[in-house]
Parts: C-alpha cells; sequence; structure tokens
C-alpha cells in the first residue's frame, strides 16, 4: 500500500505525480530566487548605483520561474505538446513585441550601457543637445530608460537614454569623489 502511494507521488504521468514536481520545482525556483535576493543584498553595500543590481536581479528571477516552467512542462509527459506549443507562442510573441517596442527596447539597451560603462555619474554637470539647444544639468538620476538632470533654473530635463549614449555629451565639471589619502 504504501509503496504505491509512494509511486504515484512520484509518477510524473500521473495527478499527484505531477503536482508533486510541480511543488518541488517551484520550491526550489522560490529558494533560488531568495538566494539571488540575498546576493543582491550582500552586494548593494559594494556598489554606488544600484540600477544594474536591481535590473539584473528581476532578469535573474524571471529566468529561473521560466526555467522552471520549461522544465516542468518537459518532466511531465501530458503537457509535452503544450510545452512545445508555449514555446513556438512565446518566439513569435517575443518577435512582435520587440518590433512594437523598438524604442523602449532600445532605451533599456542604452540605460545598461550606460550603467555598466558609466561615462557620467549622479552628481555630475553635463551639457547636452535639447530642443531648445545645448543646455547644461546636473545629472540627478539614471534609470535604466531615462537619464533626469536638473538646469540651472531648476527645470527637469529628461532624456531618454538612447539620446545619451549616442550624442556627444561635455563633462562639464565632475561631482568630487570621496579617495584614501595615499
Amino acid at each position: 500500500m504504501l509503496h504505491h502511494v509512494l509511486t504515484d507521488l512520484f509518477d510524473p504521468a500521473n495527478i499527484f505525480g505531477a503536482m508533486t514536481y510541480g511543488v518541488v520545482l517551484f520550491l526550489l525556483a522560490l529558494g533560488a530566487g531568495r538566494g539571488i535576493n540575498a546576493l543582491a543584498r550582500h552586494s548593494q553595500t559594494h556598489l554606488s548605483d544600484l540600477t544594474a543590481l536591481r535590473f539584473v536581479t528581476q532578469l535573474l528571477k524571471v529566468l529561473i520561474f521560466t526555467l522552471a516552467l520549461i522544465v516542468y512542462t518537459r518532466v511531465i509527459p501530458a503537457l509535452h505538446e503544450l510545452g512545445t506549443t508555449l514555446l513556438t507562442g512565446v518566439s513569435v510573441m517575443g518577435v512582435v513585441i520587440g518590433l512594437a517596442a523598438q524604442a523602449t527596447l532600445g532605451n533599456l539597451i542604452a540605460g545598461f550601457s550606460l550603467v555598466m560603462y558609466r561615462p557620467f555619474h549622479v552628481g555630475d554637470e553635463v551639457l547636452v543637445t535639447t530642443p531648445k539647444g545645448a543646455v547644461s544639468g546636473v545629472v540627478k538620476n539614471l534609470s535604466l530608460g531615462y537619464t533626469m538632470l536638473q538646469d540651472r533654473e531648476g527645470q527637469q530635463i529628461i532624456v531618454p537614454n538612447s539620446v545619451m549614449s549616442s550624442t556627444v555629451i561635455i563633462l562639464v565639471h565632475a561631482r568630487q569623489t570621496l579617495t584614501s589619502p595615499p
């Protein structure tokens, strides 16, 4: 009797086994997500700008849960065909969304590039070209989509990162950084 119950519990071909595998894979993905959060919390004490860390953390968590779902559809025999159909649908949807969101994705990738290469930092004064002409402003915030500047009159200038990464930016005045004595 106990042997039959355990066999059914770990047999992916029946409902109890499918549920067992679903719960186990969900708990593994949840644990991995929490591990990534803990690693991110530990790493943020060493970083001055947390934008890239937050982006990578969220991306990794989405990838982990997506991988768990793919593994689940491959382990459960009844879901093999569904998994293949979902993968095809996601691929087509990815192309459609990519074409529809070219500007947004361009800003996102440019923002990630700005965060990684750091041509300027929060607190730096930069000169950029706007519809009003060349404007000098202090970098107040650098997100993955936009860079926020504040000019001398207190106006906010919001510049898409695709513009910030594709135009010449003059660094007028770099912020003061703390350096330790030699």
